[in-house]
């Protein structure tokens, strides 16, 4: 059945003010092109695509089983309208019981749920001395270690170290397999960063978290990024990142994009919760580790797109960076955009930027 609404349009071609119709995917889009600034009509914007999630719910995609389903419905009532589902740092059976939850999600999406493109394998192929949050499982790894991985579920994304032995040869093999290879929980040096992007890695696991930061004589793994990368993740929650090393990205690196890299306590009071291996503390609006280490975070993609316009960027701006950059970063070109033949994934806004509808694949949650 066809449907369609009103408002102001963002497409691929810049304001709309109009009407979009659909099913399942975006049928068309009708209208004069318009300053929304001058008018009331509500904001339609791409839903939002979120490539780093740990959990929601008070569920870790570590648990496994169903765990997936809870956690894309949650992310999908703040607008996140495709996600990869994003492991940790674990022992192989740990990873290979979230990946088997993972594979099922990615095949068929539930009801009012956010659309599971596949698996980010955040660990365990990274720096045992620059962990971060993650649990001390971290290994090396080789081409056939990741090959018997993808076979349980999608891996569309996956976090080396490229310093490590062996690993900018992998970041090679990978890269020619397809997959988008970022560099993240390392403790490499400028020239490493950009050996790796030589190598064929894509981007940056949260930039400036888990890395060796800028200093003018020694430029670090952020140096690298600000001085090479084309894209990078990032968690802009102001907690992670402060807002002037925001706006210092957002001049240096063309299509950064937003990440919530969220945990269980998404959507869930202050207490306890598991972060794979790890207990974590939700409390003052953060999550971390018994020693304070920040812990993933609580962040919804609705929310990180309002720090954005907070921060003052335009809302075609920031919404290219809650959603298109994404998709064009995992070669997506029927997702993160409004246009005829594009899935019809989309939220309204009202004009404080708060949620009306999402809708994804069609259907209004």
């Amino acid at each position: 059945m066809s449907s369609a609404i009103q408002g102001n349009i963002l497409t691929s071609a810049g304001w709309v003010r109009g009407e979009i119709s659909f099913s399942e995917r975006i049928a068309a889009i009708h209208g004069s092109s318009t300053d929304p600034s001058k008018n009331e009509d509500v904001y339609i914007l791409p839903g939002f695509i979120d490539l780093h999630v740990h959990g929601g719910g008070g569920k870790d995609v570590m648990e496994g089983g169903d765990a997936v389903h809870t956690i894309a419905a949650i992310h999908a009532k703040h607008g996140t309208t495709s996600m990869l589902a994003t492991t940790m740092t674990a022992p192989p059976e740990d990873i290979d019981l979230a990946l088997q939850g993972i594979g099922k999600a990615a095949a068929l999406r539930g009801k009012g749920e956010a659309r599971v493109l596949g698996v980010h394998l955040e660990g365990p192929f990274i720096n045992s001395g620059k962990l971060g949050a993650q649990p001390p499982y971290a290994r090396t790894a080789k081409l056939a270690d990741v090959e018997r991985l993808e076979a349980i579920a999608p891996i569309k994304l996956i976090t080396v170290a490229p310093e490590i032995g062996g690993h900018l040869e992998l970041v090679r093999e990978l890269s020619d397999a397809g997959m988008r290879v970022q560099i993240g929980h390392t403790l490499g040096t400028y020239e490493d960063g950009v050996a790796a992007l030589e190598h064929g890695a894509h981007g940056f696991t949260h930039l400036f978290n888990a890395m060796t930061g800028l200093h003018h004589r020694e430029p670090g793994m952020v140096g690298a990024a600000l001085a090479h990368a084309q894209y990078a993740e990032f968690i802009p929650d102001l907690l992670h990142v402060h807002p002037g090393a925001i706006r210092t990205a957002l001049r240096c690196i063309p299509h950064l994009y937003c990440v919530t890299d969220s945990t269980a306590a998404t959507g869930m009071p202050d207490g306890e919760y598991m972060l794979g291996r790890h207990t974590v503390m939700k409390c003052m609006g953060g999550v971390r580790l018994p020693d304070g280490t920040l812990a993933g975070s609580t962040l919804t993609m609705d929310q990180a797109l309002r720090n954005l316009v907070g921060l003052g960027l335009d809302l075609a701006d920031a919404s290219a960076r809650v959603s298109t950059y994404a998709a064009d970063y995992l070669g997506l070109q029927e997702r993160g955009r409004l246009a005829p033949g594009a899935y019809a994934d989309f939220v309204v806004l009202d004009r404080d930027l708060n949620l009306k509808a999402v809708y994804i694949e069609g259907e209004l949650l």
